[in-house]
């Protein structure tokens, strides 16, 4: 059984007057890949920052396993006025854990923009390129922190059909790395690509875990009405 590498104990998060998690226990072991799906406002995006540590939860607990690193992706990537290839090695350079020299920085920088398939823009302001660029810029930022657990938040809503099969096929590398495979969390609306993608999902409803299940049984619509008949309406009202 693979290692448990981020624990949530009856964890809620109220953001001024809204209850943006409500009493929420998971476990997310070492190569999973679980999707979270819900309506909008459903407490996907404020579970990915408590995840992240963004967010304090207001009671319960977040634990990590010591040495896990994490890395978490936006919808709509933050990109500085720097090169493609500056985007990347200013991270890695100010990470005071590695230690590395500018031109050490940027010589792994290059290699995660090759990973991506960006070495052709690496001298690009990374603000003018395209929006399916910026995000596998965005991959490539932090995939060079060399990451156990990646954190995505809706990263392929804003794409082209061509720039989110790019992403999501990023997506499935990196979780089956056989030399470094990722641990994926990552909110989502497109049921397909969940279905593609995922091992496990999370149905959240107000701020509450309605369901987790194996993706199998998340699409099995007999399961599911058994287990949850809100995940079901969901579901049904999503491929409708």
């Amino acid at each position: 059984m693979s290692a448990v590498q981020i624990t949530l104990d009856a964890v809620s998060v109220q953001l001024g007057a809204q209850q943006a998690l409500k009493g929420v226990s998971l476990r997310i072991a070492a190569g999973e890949r679980v999707a979270l799906v819900g309506s909008n406002g459903s407490g996907k995006s404020s579970l990915l920052r408590t995840l992240h540590g963004l967010v304090p939860p207001t009671q319960g607990q977040v634990t990590q396993a010591p040495g896990v690193r994490q890395a978490m992706l936006f919808q709509r990537p933050h990109m500085l006025r720097l090169s493609a290839l500056n985007n990347v090695a200013l991270g890695l350079w100010l990470d005071r854990a590695r230690g590395l020299s500018w031109s050490a920085a940027q010589v792994l920088a290059l290699q995660a923009l090759q990973r991506v398939g960006l070495q052709s823009v690496a001298r690009q302001n990374g603000r003018q390129l395209s929006g399916g660029q910026q995000q596998r810029l965005a991959l490539a930022r932090a995939w060079a922190r060399q990451p156990d657990v990646l954190l995505l938040d809706e990263p392929t809503a804003s794409l082209d059909p061509h720039a989110k099969r790019e992403v999501e096929a990023l997506m499935a590398d990196f979780a089956s790395n056989q030399e470094r495979p990722l641990t994926l969390v990552w909110a989502s609306h497109n049921l397909g690509q969940v279905k593609r993608l995922a091992t496990r999902v999370v149905y959240l409803e107000f701020g509450q875990v309605m369901a987790d299940l194996p993706v199998a049984d998340f699409f099995n619509s007999t399961a599911l009405a058994e287990h949850s008949p809100a995940a079901h309406v969901f579901v049904q009202g999503e491929l409708s």
